[in-house]
């Protein structure tokens, strides 16, 4: 039986406040790149003077604040993998 998944979205309003469903980790921040992990996807996201101002992991949900100059999307394999996010970590 096949899985049925969430949609994964992201609002970008006027390239200073990001919001993001579907998070399940942030593997690391800082305020010129965060680096997160989605179900399929690695996404970092660049700037100036960004900062997360709200993070649910379990709702999913992230919404950052800042200049947003770029936003990619690595693939799970590329960056990194699940399971070695930052908040994982700190709750070892």
């Amino acid at each position: 039986m096949e899985e049925k998944k969430m949609p994964h979205n992201l609002i970008l309003e006027n390239k200073n406040k990001l919001s993001i469903t579907q998070v399940e980790d942030v593997d690391t921040f800082d305020e010129g790149k965060i680096v997160l992990f989605t179900a399929d996807d690695t996404l970092i996201v660049e700037g100036y003077d960004l900062h997360i101002q709200k993070l649910d992991v379990s709702g999913g949900e992230l919404s950052i604040t800042g200049e947003v100059t770029s936003i990619v999307y690595a693939g799970r394999d590329s960056y990194g993998h699940k399971g070695k996010g930052l908040f994982k970590r700190m709750l070892k």
